[in-house]
């Protein structure tokens, strides 16, 4: 296991012919300035929208990109000219990546067969026991479920033993039931092996779920890091108030108690329907079993409220009270807080 340092960590390509680094020209910045340190163990999950620089930061940690500034560190080492197979990362994929004409034994000790590793045997079986793949150790990755194909791709980092586990929205590919499965038995083997984890995905479920800590990117720049609750109940800015949270948070400028030039933001489940000096009309009503999720109008504005039990009527006059909200400036999203 080893700590992760990142460094004031940039990515930038740089395109055409006249362009040159540093000169501005011609250059498309990916990552800005990224300063992270991850703890011995630690799982820590890279989130934000398409583009914003997730996978790209996990391919520097592989050494499948090159930092073009900044120190990266792999637990004492600084590993920025060190070769990918050098860095002691596993790396899973989205697709698995899985060799079709090799069994699930083979696929599983490819890597320790390259090095003539003495373990190799004893490593696979233990994996295979640890993933339930024993009675699949002959079959071939077109006989597998998606599910068994990832739990192949985890064991064949697992033999390994790595420094470090990097996951590329390894469940991507998989069903809503089967993504369940998976990240209870990832958090599972996490306990287990206490592997230090970088974990890139576009799921919030996955990372409130998994992460020791999240980091939240837009546009190549780190939004906030922090634990599950701190990013849900303390958001730093507007950005990251709207990114967590399903269904996402409210914006809204003209109810009671807003300023000028501020923007408040309430979460659905803290919208109380029914008694309040907001008044609203019901649009619609998305019932959901036990709960529903309540479409409310407010003059020009739209609020979804999180109700339990019996919903009001599409149509229906309510009042509206918010039991915690956020204020953030509408020129740039930056939170304002109350004064200590």
């Amino acid at each position: 296991m080893a700590t992760l340092s990142f460094r004031g960590v940039q990515k930038s390509y740089v395109s055409g012919t006249g362009a040159r680094r540093g000169s501005g020209e011609g250059v498309t910045h990916v990552l800005h300035r990224v300063d992270l340190e991850v703890g011995d163990g630690e799982f820590i999950a890279l989130v934000g929208p398409s583009g914003c620089g997730k996978s790209t930061l996990l391919r520097c940690v592989a050494g499948l990109e090159e930092i073009s500034a900044g120190d990266l560190h792999i637990g004492p080492r600084r590993v920025n000219d060190i070769a990918p197979k050098d860095r002691d990362v596993a790396m899973v994929f989205q697709s698995y990546a899985l060799y079709p004409h090799l069994s699930v034994k083979e696929n599983m000790a490819f890597a320790l067969r390259l090095q003539r590793h003495p373990e190799t045997e004893s490593r696979v079986a233990e994996a295979a026991e640890m993933l339930g793949l024993t009675p699949l150790l002959a079959r071939l990755p077109k006989e597998l479920s998606g599910g068994q194909r990832q739990r192949v791709a985890m064991g064949r980092a697992i033999v390994r033993r790595p420094s470090v586990f990097l996951f590329d929205e390894p469940l991507s590919n998989l069903d809503a039931a089967l993504r369940q499965q998976m990240r209870v038995e990832l958090r599972r083997r996490h306990q287990l092996l206490r592997t230090t984890t970088l974990y890139v995905t576009h799921d919030q479920v996955e990372a409130l779920t998994l992460a020791d800590r999240i980091v939240v990117l837009n546009a190549g720049v780190v939004q906030q890091v922090g634990t599950p609750d701190e990013l849900y109940f303390d958001p730093a800015n507007r950005f990251v108030a709207g990114f967590i949270g399903s269904p996402t948070m409210n914006f809204v400028e003209h109810v009671p108690g807003c300023v000028r030039g501020e923007v408040v933001g309430v979460r659905p489940n803290d919208v109380e329907v029914g008694s309040g000096e907001i008044v609203a009309t019901v649009e619609f009503v998305e019932r959901l079993g036990f709960e529903a999720m309540v479409h409310l109008r407010v003059g020009e504005e739209t609020l979804m409220a999180r109700v339990e039990g019996e919903a009001p009527s599409p149509g229906a006059k309510v009042g509206v009270r918010f039991s915690r909200s956020y204020r953030f400036e509408k020129a740039t999203g930056a939170r304002v807080r109350e004064p200590a």
